[in-house]
């Protein structure tokens, strides 16, 4: 059986004047990709693919070297990047977790940022698809985001989105078979003490 295996991006380094999207890792987010690294080699991953975004690619990157794959495949594509918030300024973690719990409460409506979360997931579907859809029958890991993530899985395995997106540390990974999209794992956190 083959899977699908969505890895939320490591711990980004926070620049508050410059928006989330263009965050990259930094030494603790490159740390943290080991004991990921460790635990997904068990999958046989064939495929790397990961969003645009600095904090998805370079988890994506330093992922890679660490499969001890030095073929395994790695690319990154359009329309599995974060729900789209690049018109928010930073905001502190409480009022930040009221935003999102609004967002996926209201999910037709563009409570926070340029999107909705219907369109969020819609475009983050869409992306996954075509990943499939090029891939095949392999076993696939995709780096994204724990927003689009969560929409995603969570309309697939009937859970609350907002419990989801909170339980799920920088990175985590959810896996799910193939071509069924069935819920198999959620691993939330890898334990980064």
């Amino acid at each position: 059986m083959h899977k699908l295996i969505l890895v939320k991006h490591s711990l980004p380094e926070i620049d508050e004047t410059k928006p989330a999207k263009e965050w990259g890792l930094g030494f603790e987010g490159r740390v943290r990709c080991k004991p990921l690294a460790d635990q997904l080699m068990g999958y046989h991953p064939d495929v790397v693919i990961s969003s645009v975004e600095p904090k998805a690619y370079q988890t994506a990157r330093v992922l890679v070297g660490l499969l001890d794959e030095p073929t395994l495949p790695w690319e990154t594509m359009e329309g599995l990047h974060e729900h789209d918030r690049s018109d928010v300024r930073f905001l502190d973690r409480d009022e930040f977790e009221k935003r999102v719990a609004e967002f996926f409460a209201k999910p037709s409506q563009k409570v926070f940022g340029a999107e909705s979360a219907d369109e969020a997931h819609d475009r983050f579907a869409h992306a996954i698809n075509g990943v499939i859809e090029k891939h095949g029958n392999r076993t696939i890991i995709v780096v994204a985001h724990g927003t689009v993530i969560s929409l995603f899985v969570s309309r697939l395995a009937n859970l609350d989105p907002f419990s989801l997106w909170k339980s799920l540390d920088l990175p985590s990974y959810i896996v799910l078979s193939l071509p069924d999209f069935g819920l198999l794992k959620i691993a939330p956190s890898l334990n980064h003490e």
